[in-house]
């Protein structure tokens, strides 16, 4: 049997990372390694209990997305477990707390630190950890960023994303790491996606501050967005910029 596609997924314990850990095993031949915070919690003994596939697996690892060191150890712990390449890492653990809209003149300045803590120096070091091991891969490498429309300075008055200040910011600089990745790495696949206002925990709440009943987007609508611009993605049509994956159009950065 030809090597399996290895793919590992941040923020996997609900949401759009545990839907898309779920649609991944369901794909012969892949090893799916999903990241939680806790790997005794219930969520973890949830994506355990997942179908897979014919050749497919599950492995967990442990990662709490503000500590700079947890991505360096698990890529270690996932090393002595015999991985030896990555093909495809997707950088989907973000978040907010409280209101997400906050708008600049009132913010408080340490919503924002603690934002781009999640969302922006998170990714950052799961692409340091992750890296030498993508470089690894015989087929395409590929780092994909759940990024948000609220982090496309392009589009901030058409959208109002200026009303997320802190949540909008963090996004901005995570999208900088991405087009950084894309410049500094030429081997790599890399580029940032908004998955669609999506009926998960953050999504629905986002979307009643904005005085919607529901985020508009189902989560089976979002990765099946997702994974058809994963999976046709190339270094010369897709790394570096920066996608709505539902329309499949490009936004501005």
């Amino acid at each position: 049997m030809a090597d399996p596609t290895v793919v590992f997924i941040t923020g996997a314990s609900r949401g759009i990372g545990k839907a898309l850990a779920e649609t991944y095993l369901l794909r012969p031949n892949h090893t799916v390694i999903a990241s939680v915070r806790n790997l005794s919690s219930p969520s973890a003994q949830a994506l355990e209990s997942l179908s897979a596939a014919t050749g497919s697996r599950l492995l967990l690892a442990k990662i709490e997305n503000t500590n700079p060191t947890d991505p360096a150890e698990a890529i270690k712990q996932l090393q002595d477990a015999g991985i030896d390449h990555i093909d495809v890492a997707i950088a989907n653990a973000g978040g907010t707390s409280g209101r997400i809209l906050k708008p600049v003149e009132t913010v408080p300045p340490k919503d924002i630190l603690d934002l781009f803590e999640i969302n922006a120096m998170g990714p950052l070091y799961f692409y340091q950890a992750v890296l030498p091991l993508l470089l690894k891969s015989t087929k395409t490498p590929k780092f994909v960023s759940v990024s948000s429309a609220a982090g496309s300075m392009g589009n901030m008055e058409m959208w109002g994303a200026n009303r997320a200040t802190a949540y909008g910011l963090a996004k901005t600089g995570l999208n900088w790491i991405t087009l950084a990745a894309h410049c500094g790495t030429k081997e790599l696949v890399a580029f940032a996606l908004h998955p669609g206002l999506v009926q998960t925990e953050l999504g629905s709440k986002s979307a009643r501050e904005m005085g919607l009943e529901d985020a508009p987007t189902t989560v089976k609508e979002s990765i099946d967005a997702i994974l058809a611009l994963v999976d046709a993605a190339t270094r010369e049509k897709t790394s570096g910029k920066f996608y709505d994956a539902i329309s499949g159009e490009e936004l501005p950065w």
